[in-house]
């Protein structure tokens, strides 16, 4: 019975360890979180500035080739909100509210100084939810041009796409160096135009795929081989 009760105090004591480590990783993480010296702060910022430019560079990169993976855009918009909302929580938020919880009399100051946090983060996800369903352009970021078929990203073109009721046309502006234009969306060819720039090129903006919500298209820039030079992704805009 002896050798059977230390068995089992022992099991015990080590459940209980295990159990207390996620608590205390979690007052360790708030700890940080919380610590408000100025060299905190500024190591902190920088810190979530560059996880989340790194994120959204990323994420914009492997959208450029699987654009069909329409959950990316969610995490390009966590990573592209991150490098402000970082910033603003641990210089500003974070600050005042750490100052009310030490001098706001008012009921109002006094709820928000203990709920600042959550406010935060729940505003923080809601914005990032909004830009993933409907991303905006800044966020989409065009690295596709650098990453073409033969490696020449000193290749580019300006691209101009205009929608009259139901036609989409683009005028690309090149140099030479370019032998034809297509338009892809999806796996599709929707128009090409061969010759000497500026090239033309019409479709119908039903044909162009939907995207999270968007009608997206891909202009390609092609040498005599039929190699991609540069690519844009461009988004179908209202009429």
């Amino acid at each position: 019975m002896d050798s059977n009760d230390d068995t089992s105090n022992t099991i015990r004591s080590v459940l209980v360890r295990l159990g207390g480590i996620p608590r205390r990783l979690w007052r360790d993480l708030l700890s940080v979180y919380y610590t408000n010296t100025p060299v905190w702060r500024w190591l902190k910022s920088g810190t979530l500035v560059f996880f989340g430019f790194f994120l959204w560079v990323a994420t914009s990169l492997l959208y450029s080739f699987q654009s069909e993976w329409g959950w990316l855009t969610y995490v390009m918009a966590y990573g592209f909100v991150l490098i402000l909302w970082g910033p603003l929580t641990h210089m500003v938020v974070v600050p005042l509210a750490i100052r009310l919880r030490r001098t706001a009399n008012h009921p109002v100051a006094r709820a928000f100084s203990r709920h600042a946090s959550k406010v935060n983060l729940s505003v923080f996800l809601l914005v990032v939810i909004v830009l993933g369903a409907v991303p905006i352009g800044p966020m989409m970021l065009d690295v596709t041009g650098f990453v073409g078929g033969d490696g020449s990203p000193d290749v580019s073109a300006d691209v101009d796409c205009e929608t009259d009721d139901q036609l989409v046309t683009c005028l690309v502006e090149t140099d030479d160096r370019v032998d034809h234009v297509v338009v892809l969306s999806g796996n599709r060819e929707l128009d090409r135009a061969d010759g000497s720039p500026p090239f033309t090129l019409e479709f119908d903006r039903a044909d162009a795929e939907e995207v999270v919500g968007q009608k997206q298209f891909t202009v390609e820039l092609r040498d005599g081989d039929g190699d991609t030079l540069r690519r844009y992704v461009q988004t179908v805009l209202k009429a």
